[in-house]
């Protein structure tokens, strides 16, 4: 099991790698493009598409870290162990280690012969990436549906209804959400499988191979599918730029009031009230005049009209991971050496 699972690893790895690839190509082609972000489901501010496509490589990335350090516990040699107490003949289990590649031997044979730890240390990490790549799905199928059509599914991962002609389902994308569930309880189940066991072997441990197997199994198809649903979606940066709205920049109004010099508290307070002196006069930000935000605060200026620009609004987060051209294309420089060795 340890010989198989190290090797699995490694394919692992290859596969989200593969993905993060791709995800750094195409931040890189579409840069440019803006869209809005969200907190709660509702329009916050203005980001780049890019940077959201890079959000979710950085959770894979994380989870290579994880492979990495499994790779350590997986590969320890248990040979040598015996049934629990260990052998009487003297092997040379340090020799038979480096023969068959393995980093260390087991200390202690009981532990052995029924340490799982392993086992259910890769389906948490499986886990894991299934709730990352769930997660990126439930996007993307929020981003197709025709109330967003922020992109548009490949004919190759989509299918039509049954029903109604009308249809592109997202059918790749829920599979993979679906499948988020399976592994988790495969990784639950198996914990609870472990956690009433007496010393040493007993037959409910032959249950290890069942999940372990499975679980990998799933991934190995889960995560290319992945790759290739984000190789092939058409982009619409024209529907994200036409879902960005002046409210978006209410922040940004604050901002321009820290600049001047007020507390950020207040800054945020007086932001809110343009927002509601806008509202009382049926219009948008834009449309408020100068002597309008003069009536909330004397700092505001006629460069006011600045901040109605959502190019400006995105430059402005240039700090380290931030959706500024500059800052993407940084996070593009490091997740290309993450992905190096995708092919």
């Amino acid at each position: 099991m340890r010989l198989w699972l190290r090797d699995h690893l490694l394919e692992l790895e290859k596969n989200l790698k593969a993905f993060i690839a791709v995800s750094v190509q195409r931040a890189e082609q579409e840069i440019d493009h803006l869209m809005p972000g969200y907190t709660h489901l509702q329009r916050a501010q203005p980001i780049r598409w890019s940077h959201w496509v890079l959000s979710h490589a950085w959770a894979l990335a994380r989870d290579l870290e994880r492979i990495t350090d499994l790779r350590r516990r997986v590969n320890v040699l248990p040979l040598g162990s015996g049934a629990l107490a260990g052998n009487p003949f003297g092997v040379d289990r340090a020799f038979l280690a480096k023969e068959l590649g393995f980093e260390r031997v087991s200390g202690n044979s009981l532990d052995a012969t029924s340490g799982r730890d392993f086992v259910a240390e890769f389906l948490f990490v499986c886990t894991m990436v299934m709730t990352h790549m769930s997660k990126w799905a439930e996007d993307l199928c929020i981003y197709c549906s025709k109330e967003f059509a922020f992109v548009t599914l490949s004919d190759a991962y989509s299918t039509g209804s049954s029903l109604m002609p009308q249809k592109k389902n997202p059918d790749s994308l829920e599979l993979v959400r679906g499948k988020a569930g399976t592994v988790f309880g495969s990784c639950a189940g198996f914990l609870m499988s472990l956690k009433g066991l007496p010393s040493t072997y007993n037959k409910d441990l032959q249950e290890d191979k069942a999940a372990m197997f499975a679980v990998a199994d799933t991934l190995a198809s889960v995560i290319p599918i992945s790759t290739g649903v984000l190789s092939t979606l058409t982009v619409h940066p024209e529907k994200m730029r036409a879902g960005l709205s002046v409210d978006m920049l209410a922040t940004d109004v604050a901002y321009y009031l820290v600049r001047k010099g007020i507390p950020f508290r207040t800054a945020h307070a007086l932001s809110g009230k343009t927002i509601s002196l806008a509202e009382a006069k049926n219009c948008s930000l834009d449309q408020l005049t100068l002597e309008d935000f003069k009536t909330v605060h004397e700092a505001f200026e006629t460069d006011i009209t600045e901040v109605w620009d959502f190019e400006h609004s995105v430059e402005q987060y240039s700090a380290a991971g931030g959706t500024s051209k500059a800052a993407v294309m940084t996070q593009i420089k490091d997740l290309k050496h993450v992905a190096q060795d995708a092919q």
